[in-house]
């Protein structure tokens, strides 16, 4: 059957939506974003093309001037500005939290990299993301290995890249670490999931704060390994902010015990979980933190990370996809007529996504479009019945060759994309506001982006009024090219 869900009914933008223009009070003192010199030093290039707009512009707009020049496959555009933006939010409303981001979530070499210039540590799963995150420059105590189970030549690799941070949720972890790394620094993660997650967690890591936590704390001590700290993790995509104070008031609490074993406790790991889409806040959840430490953890002698990923990468990128066949389905019985659209990416590639993490994916018109909505599906490009993207949501007509725009997908997107049935994985066009790379220009030198300066292209009625007709192009002279901190010219627009 093909049911409308209210949650998946797209339609036209009907009012026009305010273009990206950016000012400097946007990022009013910029005290946050100061990365720190050690890491300047030793950040390593990895070069990508940035496209820094002068000017009005949205993620649209530079979709719109992608496509006018014959582009057909998928792509997304992403917003460093956006990055930026919540980092400086993190900071301002949790000051004593550190963010060690997630590397999973999304592992785009020029988001991770821009991270890492603001100052961020990172939260890595395994001994590729260690490696991507080390080839960066960034040393190996802004770095967690937050696997609780984790294999033995992961363990390896970790200590020979100095990375000592562990997690650990058992008896079985602590003995591996014993002989692969005796002299590391654990953090024994436990369960305290959200009364609702996107993602739920605790059914797969974390021990019992009551019954197994303080057991596993005597054995490392008989063991003679070194506890440092204790973590938990409210689930991906966490709805209740209580849980935070319910885990740092469970997390007090195993400092006492670790304590009474022998352990010097420094470290609180608050996870994830915090929202990341267009519209979501933190706020909230920063007041309920800062009180629970301000309750258990007064003192300032102890270390507090926690490990965002799509609060930082959802909302940056922002997928564009065609629309390439449509086949149109007569009524049958008491069904209305009915449209299949296929685009091309599908489950296999961006829209995983709606299988591993549960999303609501919601398409927009990048063009125009008349004609009152109908129901319709969304399938993927490939051969596999499997590849629904939407089974039944409302549309205006499309035709062959129109777009479709998908905001909030950066997170547990990209990396888990695959090029099923020959498709590709959607390349990604990253764009940066001028007066933001102005303003940081000397921290992004150490990303080793190359910055192409453009002014904004046209704009469509849906995003502002009408502008001159402009060239999203980058410049092909060399003043129109900029690399790390050598501030150019902008071509006269």
């Amino acid at each position: 059957e093909h049911r409308v869900s209210p949650a998946q009914v797209a339609v036209p933008r009907a009012t026009p939506l305010a273009p990206r223009a950016l000012t400097l009070v946007d990022w009013p003192a910029l005290t946050h974003l100061t990365p720190a010199p050690h890491h300047n030093r030793t950040m390593k290039v990895t070069e990508q093309h940035v496209t820094v707009m002068k000017g009005p512009w949205s993620p649209a707009s530079v979709a719109r001037d992608t496509v006018d020049r014959g582009h057909e496959e998928p792509f997304y555009v992403m917003d460093l500005g956006e990055v930026v933006q919540r980092y400086n939010t993190w900071k301002e409303l949790m000051p004593r939290v550190e963010p060690f981001y997630a590397v999973k979530c999304n592992d785009d070499r020029l988001l991770v990299s821009t991270l890492a210039a603001l100052g961020a540590g990172f939260d890595c799963a395994s001994k590729a993301e260690i490696e991507l995150v080390t080839s960066l420059g960034v040393t190996p105590d802004r770095i967690i290995f937050a696997n609780p189970a984790k294999l033995s030549s992961h363990i390896r690799y970790a200590r020979e890249a100095g990375v000592t941070v562990l997690t650990v949720d058992s008896d079985t972890e602590l003995v591996k670490i014993k002989q692969h790394m005796p002299d590391a620094e654990l953090v024994v993660r436990i369960r305290c999931d959200a009364a609702s997650a996107q993602c739920p967690l605790g059914i797969k890591f974390g021990c019992d704060p009551l019954l197994e936590a303080p057991r596993l704390l005597k054995l490392a001590a008989v063991l003679g390994l070194n506890v440092v700290g204790i973590s938990f993790h409210a689930g991906s995509g966490a709805g209740e902010s209580a849980v935070y104070s319910r885990g740092i008031r469970l997390a007090r609490a195993l400092f006492e015990a670790g304590d009474a074993a022998g352990h010097r406790m420094s470290l609180l790991d608050l996870g994830g979980g915090f929202p990341g889409h267009h519209g979501s806040s933190i706020r909230e959840v920063s007041e309920v933190i800062s009180e629970a430490l301000a309750t258990y953890f007064p003192s300032g002698g102890v270390r507090v990370i926690a490990e965002p990923g799509r609060y930082f990468a959802a909302a940056a990128y922002t997928l564009f996809t065609l629309v390439h066949a449509k086949r149109q389905l007569p009524a049958d019985g008491e069904e209305d007529p009915h449209t299949m659209y296929f685009i091309n990416d599908g489950v296999y590639g961006s829209f995983n996504c709606v299988l591993y993490d549960h999303q609501v994916v919601t398409p927009e018109l990048l063009q125009e479009s008349t004609g009152a909505p109908q129901t319709c599906s969304i399938w993927g490009p490939s051969c596999d019945g499997l590849d629904c993207v939407i089974e039944s949501c409302l549309l205006p007509p499309l035709a062959v060759g129109s777009w479709l725009e998908w905001r909030n997908m950066g997170a547990y997107t990209i990396p888990i994309a695959s090029p099923f049935n020959g498709f590709p994985v959607p390349t990604v066009k990253p764009v940066l506001d001028y007066r933001l790379w102005v303003l940081l220009r000397d921290m992004w030198s150490s990303t080793g982006a190359v910055f192409s300066h453009s002014c904004p292209p046209p704009s469509s009625p849906v995003d502002s009024s009408p502008s001159p007709s402009l060239s999203l192009s980058p410049s092909p002279s060399p003043e129109g090219w900029a690399r790390g901190n050598d501030l150019c010219e902008l071509p006269n627009c």
